[in-house]
């Protein structure tokens, strides 16, 4: 063996032990935070177990010392076998929807992972702690199983092991007791990596001795479950007398076969994963929040996700959208693939056959809706305002346009699924509609802005986030709805990514009514007085008359008026005003910003006539400018233009803020851009086109108003220096493309 890196950890908080182990779990459970080429893993079974020991043992290695020809033995065979005949289900490389499957294994919250007591003084060395808690708890089939295969390959380990069992055994105290888990590495699926079979391993705590070791599987074809002993790996936790240290070893170096993708490469596990292991180690981080995609399957959802992606990467090209068509492309993909995932998994448990419907409230620009309807589930999508993008779509995606209020109007009682995509105020109503509309009615919500019943939600709880705070607040309302909530986290690009799920009821169909009444209950304790009751209508039984008389004509009932929840409800306008600076004239924007530069050029200037020496660019002085606080520079402003920037959002920091080319507001003081400093640190990349495609689009504002001309030239600047270097804006160029890609169009269900 050998070792391929070590890493001192400093541990001022006292973290350690502990904190290793928790280290590893994330890399045991979440490897796609370090590895970005894997998609996930997924732990099938964890027991306790006994290290066996072989009655002649060879002496046990140091770290570092290396087996093969020069150490004077031969190094191991490339592959240990551990069970012949291997039995349906328990396979080195199953497929996605078998992993977890084997009866031999136990389901892993049998066993509680290892929890470490306190572990040794500094200066002690030597052991780092010791394993807490029960063995596996389940019995039956499963549990007999599991042990079989563990005497199985406790066996070979004893009998043709010894150098993977010296490997093991970092201990002189006698047999050891250890915690074991096999997992599936699921990698992540795309066009340039056709490995997208999951592969098992068996994981091996030691927590007496500070030690976790990595055994891969591989089935052969006479289905024999084999140790892949060229890349087995070892991550060890020591204590000098001076400081801890982290490092990885690896049981045949000269025989390490790396794919790139589960098994990276060697100086990879010694030094990137090694980093990182041992920052986690340390951090004081408690998460508030699920690991992603806890309610899904990870392998089903990287090959939809990845057919998706391909499918409709193209309208990033023709977004007619002010909005950043990366962001909202391939949010809404990851968004529908993780609903037909899981719309799939709930036909299959429930034996359904139709796909299942639904109805996006707030459906915004549209894709999402468009998506699911070309996947073949049958639905339409509502939002207050229309956007261009839904032009595009055809007549495959029902988008209506039109304001949603919660009452007995906007009830859905034939639609299975309500989904809510950042929908805003009506966030927490879609739970409240959705137990309205139908007994079998579900929901999803996917939680942004923060939205009570009747207004902005105000936040209560000074120990959480404000985030954590709503998201209680959303689950708490859906709860009280009769829902059991469930959480997951998504794999989107943006912060708020938290989304909750209701596919089940606490109750029986029976006690609707009573239920009901506790929903109004709590709308009314979160949002204020309500509306008049629902009107029920009692028809008379049949056959019940009044005797002798005769029956009257029945005139046509008239629709009874709108009964609305909460009337303080009040929808989003249609036409939302932007109060961001953006439509001020561009005359009053180009004399404020022109008026702020002069005072951060003159604050310069008076300290440069002081002895400080200027900044020089081409052999001549470039005014760099000085700083002022945002008080400071609206002191220098008229009160005329101060009223004016006050009644938009933010005021005068969003104005400069907005002219990022010309300012840079940092911790609320306000200076001139030097774009030196930017190409040093790497060119910024705003708006929704980035990089190439935004250079020259627009002048250059120091080229034509700095008394000293631009710091950068002409070939290096991002602007353009003139107007003969000025090229076509990014959206102007992508007008020219065509409406929809073909790949996007709908398809027929």
């Amino acid at each position: 063996m050998a070792e391929v890196g070590r890493v001192p950890v400093r541990d001022p908080g006292a973290r350690l032990p502990e904190g290793f182990w928790a280290a590893v779990a994330v890399w045991l459970e979440r490897p796609q935070v370090a590895n970005k080429r894997l998609c996930g893993a997924r732990l099938e079974a964890r027991r306790r177990a006994v290290l066996p020991r072989s009655e002649a043992r060879r002496p046990r290695p140091n770290a570092g010392q290396e087996t093969g020809p020069e150490s004077g033995r031969e190094p191991p065979d490339d592959r240990l076998n551990v069970r012949r005949r291997a039995a349906p289900g328990l396979s080195a490389g199953p497929e996605p929807e078998e992993a977890g499957s084997d009866p031999r294994w136990a389901p892993p919250e049998a066993c509680p992972a290892p929890t470490p007591r306190a572990g040794p003084q500094p200066g002690t060395g030597g052991d780092v702690g010791r394993p807490g808690g029960a063995g596996v708890g389940d019995g039956g089939g499963a549990a007999a199983a599991q042990a079989a295969f563990w005497d199985d390959f406790s066996r070979s380990l004893a009998s043709g092991g010894e150098e993977l069992l010296a490997f093991l055994d970092r201990s002189e105290a006698g047999p050891q007791d250890l915690d074991l888990v096999l997992r599936s590495i699921i990698p992540k699926a795309s066009s340039q990596c056709p490995l997208a079979t999951p592969r098992r391993e068996v994981v091996v705590h030691d927590v007496q001795s500070g030690a976790v070791t990595f055994l891969p599987l591989e089935e052969d074809a006479q289905g024999s479950i084999e140790i892949k002993l060229s890349n087995v790996y070892q991550i060890r936790l020591r204590h000098s007398p001076q400081e801890w240290f982290m490092s990885v070893l690896i049981f045949c170096p000269e025989r390490w076969q790396s794919d790139g993708v589960v098994y990276p490469k060697p100086t990879w596990l010694g030094k990137q994963l090694l980093a990182k292991l041992a920052t986690w180690s340390v951090e004081d981080k408690k998460g508030q929040f699920k690991n992603t995609l806890s309610l899904i399957s990870i392998a089903k959802y990287s090959r939809v996700y990845q057919e998706l992606k391909e499918k409709y990467k193209d309208l990033v090209r023709v977004w007619p959208e002010v909005t950043d068509p990366e962001k909202f492309v391939y949010e809404d993909v990851a968004i529908a693939a993780y609903l037909l995932v899981l719309w799939e998994e709930e036909r299959a448990e429930q034996g359904l056959l139709e796909k299942q419907s639904f109805v996006d409230l707030g459906c915004g620009n549209g894709l999402l809706t468009h998506i699911l309807c070309s996947a073949g589930h049958p639905g339409r999508g509502i939002d207050v305002r229309r956007r261009r993008i839904w032009a595009l779509f055809g007549s495959g995606t029902q988008l209506e346009e039109g304001a949603v209020t919660p009452g007995d109007k906007n009830l859905f009682p034939d639609v299975d699924w309500l989904i809510g995509n950042h929908s805003d105020e009506l966030t927490p109503w879609i739970p409240v509609i959705a137990a309205r509309s139908s007994y079998r009615c579900r929901f999803f919500v996917l939680p942004c802005c923060f939205f009570s019943f009747v207004g902005k939600y105000p936040r209560r709880q000074s120990h959480k986030t404000q985030y954590r705070a709503y998201l209680d607040f959303v689950a708490q309302a859906a709860q009280a709805c009769g829902f059991l909530v469930e959480e997951d986290c998504l794999r989107i690009p943006s912060t708020k990514r938290v989304c909750l799920v209701g596919r089940s009821r606490t109750y029986p169909a029976t006690e609707e009514a009573s239920v009901d009444k506790q929903r109004t209950l709590y709308i009314q304790s979160h949002g204020g007085p309500l509306g008049p009751p629902c009107p029920r209508s009692s028809p008379p039984p049949p056959g019940v008359q009044d005797s002798g008389a005769e029956p009257e004509p029945v005139a046509p009932t008239p629709p009874p008026p709108e009964v609305l929840w909460v009337p303080s409800f009040r929808p989003r306008e249609k036409l939302e005003r932007v109060r961001n600076c953006a439509t001020l004239p561009r005359d009053f924007l180009d004399k404020v910003v022109l008026q702020v530069a002069r005072q951060l050029l003159g604050r310069t200037q008076d300290s440069t006539s002081h002895g400080e020496p200027p900044d020089i660019v081409a052999g001549k002085p470039w005014n760099q400018g000085g700083s002022l606080s945002l008080a400071e520079v609206a002191s220098e402003l008229d009160k005329e233009t101060l009223q004016r920037l006050k009644a938009e959002c933010g005021g005068l920091q969003t104005l400069l803020r907005n002219h990022h080319q010309v300012f840079s507001v940092r911790n609320g003081r306000v200076h001139l851009r030097d774009w030196r400093e930017e190409q040093a640190r790497g060119l910024p990349r705003p708006g929704p086109g980035r990089g190439a495609q935004t250079f020259k689009t627009r002048p250059c504002w120091f080229f034509t108003h700095h008394p000293d001309g631009c710091a950068l030239p002409a070939a290096r600047c991002p602007f353009a220096h003139g107007p003969e270097e000025l090229r076509p804006g990014w959206s102007e160029r992508r007008t020219r493309q065509p409406l929809l890609p073909e790949a996007a169009q709908p398809t027929e269900a």
